[in-house]
């Protein structure tokens, strides 16, 4: 892999590279002297607008308007353009300029704030910048003001405002959180960084504990299956996190103190920075976060019940255009993270009675090549990605000194996107996208003193396709994938359809059918340890694992109106997933060595359906309100075996048949701000290991609804200079956990309430 890495490098970018010399204009080349200068105003106000995305449609010219609200874009390309003013929380306002060498006009924008930001750009939806509202696919937005209002500081903290997921603590060691997307587990959803795969199945969980809030842009969610246009894993949907570019020049300090009922702390500090050239041809973004975290004991039993956690995140997206219809963007993170649980954090691992610790260090990131056009019909994309994980780690018991593992993750991801726009394609206009990615990922996992020596080598290469046709009340989508994945004996076809209705600008009625797979491989719960009953639990492969299928139907309503000033929006959306061959646990009793062995086996299927509903209203500048619910069952198609104690259960685990979630924003002044937000989780089955208790069990769990308050206040020092102080709680009601086990001989897994205690919070952050 080492030898073939370079070559395909280089033969995806020698492209690029031809394309980018053959485009650049030449620095002898006379300069246009083609301007556009303006400002941007509020529609209600009349103020000036500051830091307003300002682009020139089908182009990589873009720039924003500063502090005063005025922008300027130089040496443009002569021609007719679209001039596009954007910003989140306000409607995107476009206008058809034409540019004329040596001559500079003006051109100015009103735009009015839309609380409801029906205007927003998903690109999740079908690989392409589209319109929310016109998208044939519900594509779900979280964005920098819900991870302000909910005072996260990490994106897990914010993943729980959005219909159908769910974030949740499956381990009382180690502390690792699982995003679930219509109750269906972690490894079931595709994690995307700017669109890409980079994430491995060893890091997927990392993905979002581990990424700093600052340095994303908003993150996109699809619920469903995914396959058709992502690959392997995304049958309970997409998660594509999309990182911030840098626009302008500016520096940002922030630090979130938490402090949890008891008085443990956790400290989160980032910087960032943003950086771009006077002729905005060359920016880069650069981002970094520290996170100290002391471990919480909840019972008082001298064992943690959340870790020690220890981190460090850094990177930057940079990017250089190469002329106005070329760019090439590069990207790349690191992250160090420490984490250990259990007793005797003064010893070493191997003199504790209990302890789970992990060092990981990840490196990750990626090349992409971007060309249009002039006349916006094409568009072409090339990009390659990495990430390399190493892991030590220690997972043991009653001072065992041959706990200590060790675990090396290779991914290499490499694709082209390809994209035509049919003014009328039979009946519509239309846009044809096609493109080839491969992905390939090695896996080498040890653990001596446990037996186990495990290597895993994946790949595939993926050819997908689609076609939509688009008018204001019609979309009609198309496309299918086809993978050959090595693991797996066949081909796997994945198509999808959808249909988006608009009778009215107000109304929208969309239905899909996607389908989704997962390759008989391990994903990183399969490579985690558990300590049980003084013991530890390994999980392994059944030799006869066959692949896992899935099939999705959903169809919505999506509605909008205003009550007066107040802008509403309403979505009803129902959802069925069928899966095939669906994966299980069970353990089937001890090795050699007394190490308690599950068994990753195939269950005969299982259904999930249900209804979820979004509802948000508020009045522009004032308040904004938001709430979410979703009703739905998870069962397997007959009743399954995890334990020789517990009778066969068709009900899946750690999946509540109701939740819910509410964010509220009240702006008390122009620079006051107050926030509410909580989560509602229904009643779930969880298994209870035997250790503390006598015999494996199943525990349904009360129900439990938490609260939170945010206050924040923004002080203008300068002109430029911002101080924003916030305080507040989260899980006010205190709903962590009351009946944890005690001693050495706990369940970690039993853990199913929040993933902190009543927490109390301060914050500041300096912006320029």
């Amino acid at each position: 892999m080492k030898k073939i890495f370079p070559g395909l490098l280089l033969s995806l970018l020698f492209p690029a590279m031809l394309a980018a010399e053959n485009t650049e204009e030449s620095p002898r080349k006379p300069l246009s002297d083609a301007n556009i200068t303006g400002h941007v105003q509020d529609a209600a106000t009349g103020e000036h607008l500051p830091y307003i995305t300002v682009v020139v449609k089908g182009t990589t010219i873009g720039t924003a308007t500063d502090g005063t609200g005025h922008y300027f874009l130089k040496n443009l390309p002569a021609g007719e353009f679209v001039l596009e003013a954007s910003m989140l929380g306000y409607g995107t306002v476009e206008k058809r300029v034409t540019t004329t060498s040596g001559k500079t006009i003006e051109v100015n924008f009103v735009l009015t704030e839309d609380s409801e930001r029906m205007d927003e750009i998903v690109v999740t939806a079908n690989r392409n910048e589209t319109n929310k509202k016109e998208s044939s696919t519900i594509v779900n937005i979280t964005s920098g003001k819900l991870f302000s209002a909910v005072g996260s500081s990490t994106l897990s903290e914010s993943m729980n405002f959005t219909p159908g997921l769910r974030i949740e603590n499956n381990c009382g060691n180690c502390a690792v959180t699982q995003l679930r997307i219509n109750g269906l587990e972690g490894h079931y959803s595709q994690i995307l960084l700017d669109s890409r795969p980079i994430f491995s199945s060893l890091a997927s969980v990392y993905g979002l504990e581990q990424l700093p809030v600052a340095m994303i842009e908003r993150v996109e969610v699809i619920r469903g299956g995914g396959s058709a246009l992502f690959g392997a894993n995304a049958i309970g949907g997409v998660v594509n996190i999309i990182t911030k570019e840098p626009l302008r020049n500016s520096v940002t300090l922030s630090n979130t103190t938490n402090i949890f009922e008891g008085g443990t702390a956790d400290f989160n500090t980032s910087l960032n920075g943003s950086f771009v050239s006077d002729d905005y041809k060359m920016g880069v973004y650069l981002f970094g976060m520290i996170k100290d975290r002391d471990s919480y004991d909840r019972n008082g039993d001298g064992f943690s019940d959340i870790p020690k956690l220890n981190s460090e995140t850094a990177g930057f997206r940079a990017y250089y255009k190469t002329s106005p219809y070329t760019r090439l963007t590069a990207e790349y993170h690191h992250i160090h993270e420490f984490r250990r649980g259990g007793n005797e954090f003064d010893q070493p691992p191997h003199m504790a009675d209990i302890a789970e610790q992990l060092n990981h260090k990840i490196d990750g990131g990626g090349l992409k090549f971007d060309w249009f056009s002039p006349n916006n019909r094409h568009r072409m994309g090339i990009y390659t990605s990495a990430q390399n994980i190493d892991r030590d780690s220690y997972f043991g018991t009653d001072k065992n000194p041959d706990a200590y593992g060790a675990t090396d993750d290779k991914t290499f991801v490499a694709g082209a996107q390809y994209t035509y726009s049919f003014h009328k394609l039979l009946f519509l206009p239309s846009e044809l996208t096609a493109g080839v990615e491969y992905n390939y990922n090695t896996l080498h996992d040890k653990y001596l003193g446990f037996g186990r020596d495990f290597e895993q080598t994946t790949h595939s290469t993926g050819f997908f396709f689609q076609n939509e046709w688009r008018s204001e009340k019609l979309n009609f989508l198309i496309g299918g994938r086809v993978d050959k994945h090595n693991m797996m004996k066949n081909v796997v076809f994945s198509p999808r359809v959808n249909v988006r209705y608009s009778p009215t600008e107000k109304i929208g009625l969309r239905a899909s059918y996607s389908s989704g797979y997962r390759a008989p491989q391990a994903y990183n719960e399969d490579l985690h340890i558990d300590a049980l009953d003084n013991k530890v639990a390994i999980i392994r492969l059944a030799p006869d694992l066959k692949p896992e299928y899935s099939h999705s139907l959903s169809a919505s309503v999506d509605l909008y109106h205003n009550f007066g000033r107040v802008q509403a929006n309403l979505l009803v959306e129902g959802f069925y997933t069928m899966l095939e061959d669906v994966f299980t646990l069970e353990k089937i009793g001890e090795d050699a060595q007394g190490n308690i062995i599950k068994e990753r086996r195939n269950a005969s299927g299982a259904t999930v359906a249900g209804v979820g509903a979004e509802a948000k209203a508020g009045i522009p500048g004032r308040f904004e309100l938001q709430l979410g619910y979703t009703f739905q069952r998870s069962r397997y198609d007959e009743p399954e075996k995890w334990s020789d104690d517990v009778t066969p259960q068709r009900r899946m685990f750690r999946s509540p048949d109701h939740y819910g979630y509410l964010t509220a924003n009240v702006n008390l002044t122009r620079d006051f701000t107050a926030s509410v937000f909580g989560n509602y989780t229904g009643r779930m089955l969880v298994q209870h290991n035997a250790g503390y208790i006598e015999r494996d069990t199943e525990r349904l769990t009360p129900d439990f609804w938490d609260m939170g308050l945010r206050l924040s206040y923004n002080f203008r020092l300068t002109k430029h200079l911002r101080l924003e102080l916030n305080a507040g709680v989260k899980i006010l009601f205190d709903s962590f956990q009351k009946d944890l086990d005690f001693g050495q001989n706990k369940d970690a897994a039993y853990i199913y309430g929040p993933a902190v205690p009543r927490t109390y919070f301060i914050g500041a952050k300096f912006a320029l």
